[in-house]
């Protein structure tokens, strides 16, 4: 990831969990912490729950290549920390992408994007 350090410490994951805000849907957990830098710091946790070691890097895997992807449009000074939930662990790439862009969009991490709308031509009506 170019924009992007990895959270590693337990302390770190704490302190994002005791401090940060954090929405949810069906399939992902996501805390968000204001940093204070100009880069943000990825954690991802997928616990014995979700699988075996095998599907639990999988959905790592997923999760890491589907932030990746989306790295450029993402504001940047946030601790952001993914958790995995049980049914994560059956869902293929499309839809969990679309469930992390979902919390993404929740906390408002996107970078506003203007619209092509004013340079269409309307006479085609």
């Amino acid at each position: 990831m170019e924009f992007t350090e990895s959270l590693k410490k337990n302390y770190h994951f704490r302190y994002v969990y005791n401090k940060g805000k954090s929405i949810a849907n069906r399939h992902l957990v996501m805390y968000v912490h204001k940093n204070g830098k100009d880069t943000n710091r990825l954690g991802i946790s997928v616990s014995k729950k979700v699988g075996k070691s095998v599907t639990r890097s999988r959905v790592t895997r997923l999760i890491r290549e589907s932030y990746r992807l989306m790295e450029k449009d993402i504001k940047s000074g946030f601790d952001i920390v993914v958790i995995a939930r049980v049914s994560s662990a059956e869902l293929d790439y499309f839809t969990l992408d679309k469930s992390l862009k979902h919390l993404m969009k929740k906390h408002n991490l996107f970078k506003s994007v203007k619209s092509d709308n004013t340079t269409k031509n309307k006479e085609g009506k």
